[in-house]
């Protein structure tokens, strides 16, 4: 425990900071788990934009670092054209007649 009156404020603050941070960086862990559930592509673009946007504030705020957000935000990008590929090219195409 700390003994002088400025470290018991900063502990206080450590803590509501470290909790702040640790929900943001839960919201982004979340979003991106859901990017791997099985939902539908059009979901799943909206979810992207929105997974960016979650991990480009968190980097601004200096939660994340800005190359790991970076690297997350690569990561996705490639599941979802993968995803998105494969979907393409399970739909039947249809023949002239």
């Amino acid at each position: 425990m700390p003994n002088h009156k400025s470290c018991e404020k900063r502990l206080r603050q450590e803590e509501k900071r470290s909790a702040g941070n640790h929900y943001v960086k839960m919201t982004i862990n979340t979003l991106a788990k859901k990017m791997h559930s099985e939902i539908s592509i059009e979901d799943k673009e909206k979810l992207l934009s929105e997974v960016y946007a979650q991990l480009d504030k968190a980097a601004k705020r200096n939660i994340i670092h800005k190359r790991t957000s970076s690297r997350r935000k690569s990561r996705l990008a490639a599941y979802f054209n993968k995803e998105k590929a494969s979907q393409v090219k399970e739909e039947p195409k249809k023949e002239k007649k």
